[in-house]
């Protein structure tokens, strides 16, 4: 009888432990499927949010602003040449490269012995010219009083008789003789190589002693009045402008800053081109800078210039760091219930490290919070914390 106790009591357990473990099982699968405990939920929705920092902007009036590149050019840019031959005999002291000459400067003189010589017999040649019209005309006159006195009635048959070619010869003739005196005179002053404008000697191609021909290189020279600033806007650029009558006044102002020194100048709008150019597609404004080497600091030629130029004043837009707008061309901002949004923009200028942009009518009713430094891992939706950063405004 105690050996069957025994194998009950054995019986009974092993029952039991197969229960627990069924239970044990049971269990585990149900929290399977009721998703994972409530502490865990807990945890997950406290999940903090990633800072991003912001400003907060309304829509404004802002002065638009166009901006382009170009290099500094002088108004008049010549290859000055003889227009004579003969040997250099002399050369300006201030015919250097680097200096600067007034108009009608000599800056070179040739050797003008033939020249003179030219004109000297050029003037012999008019006075015999002259001479020979004064004979001319006093035979016509003595040929017309014989015709009276020969009774003959009307006008002689042949033109030969009151020496009316003659007369037309001799003119022809003190005519051709003026002209070649001026001719001579003319090329004698060609021997004095002027400067023909106020002018910067960029190189002198000439020494003394050197013989130039007709068309040989004497000099580069700059013009000294004005540099001219060629700049291409963009289509968007023209739009935020005034109307090309207005802009070109002479009286529009304009900055240049040097691109490699930061260095400023004022300057004025001269004109307008009236034509797309056929390499940019675009059309060219044109700026100057008067007397550019007496300003401080001078305004070299040939220096890379930035151009800024005032345009229309413009309403409702936003100004924003650049760094608002994303890779992608997008504008991020945060919703009342600090989560993310987006909408692509295409600012309309910008201006001392600021863009300026049109923003959708639905939020320039009221202030809005736009991130400064959007990522590109940003998504619509994204909870996030704003933390307000200083404008530049």
């Amino acid at each position: 009888m105690s050996r069957r106790l025994g194998r009950g009591v054995v019986l009974v357990a092993a029952v039991g432990l197969l229960a627990a473990v069924v239970l044990y099982s049971w269990q585990a699968m149900r929290s399977r499927d009721d998703g994972p405990p409530a502490g865990r939920q807990t945890s997950q929705a406290q999940a903090p949010r990633p800072d991003v920092s912001v400003v907060t902007v309304t829509p404004g009036a802002y002065r638009a602003w166009a901006h382009g590149y170009g290099q500094a050019a002088a108004r008049f840019e010549l290859t000055l040449t003889a227009q004579v031959q003969g040997q250099v005999e002399e050369l300006a002291g201030d015919f250097d490269t680097g200096r600067r000459v007034a108009r009608d400067t000599v800056l070179a003189r040739l050797d003008d012995t033939d020249y003179r010589a030219a004109v000297a017999s050029a003037e012999d040649a008019l006075a015999a010219a002259r001479l020979a019209l004064l004979e001319e005309e006093r035979r016509g006159v003595q040929a017309r009083a014989e015709w009276r006195a020969s009774g003959l009635k009307g006008e002689p048959d042949s033109e030969l008789v009151l020496r009316a070619p003659q007369l037309a010869a001799a003119r022809a003739a003190l005519a051709s003789a003026e002209a070649a005196l001026a001719g001579a005179r003319k090329d004698l002053a060609y021997t004095r190589i002027r400067a023909p404008f106020d002018a910067l000697v960029v190189a002198r191609a000439v020494a003394p002693g050197s013989f130039v021909q007709t068309g040989t290189e004497i000099a580069t020279l700059y013009g000294t009045d004005r540099v001219e600033v060629e700049v291409f806007l963009s289509a968007r650029d023209w739009a935020n402008l005034p109307d090309p009558a207005t802009i070109a006044s002479g009286e529009w102002p304009v900055t240049l800053t040097g691109v490699e020194d930061g260095r400023r100048w004022r300057g004025e709008v001269l004109r307008v081109a009236q034509h797309l150019d056929q390499t940019t597609r675009q059309r060219a404004l044109i700026a100057a800078v008067e007397t550019p080497l007496d300003r401080d600091p001078p305004l070299l030629p040939g220096t890379f210039l930035e151009l800024e130029v005032a345009g229309r004043l413009i309403e409702g837009l936003w100004r924003l760091p650049s760094a608002a707008l994303s890779q992608r061309g997008e504008i991020w901002y945060v919703h009342d219930d600090d989560r993310l949004a987006s909408f692509a923009a295409e600012p309309l200028f910008s201006a001392d490290g600021a863009i300026y942009v049109r923003p959708p009518q639905a939020l320039g009713e009221a202030p809005q919070q736009v991130l400064v430094h959007p990522l590109d891992g940003y998504l619509q939706g994204m909870a996030v914390r704003p933390v307000e950063v200083k404008s530049d405004d």
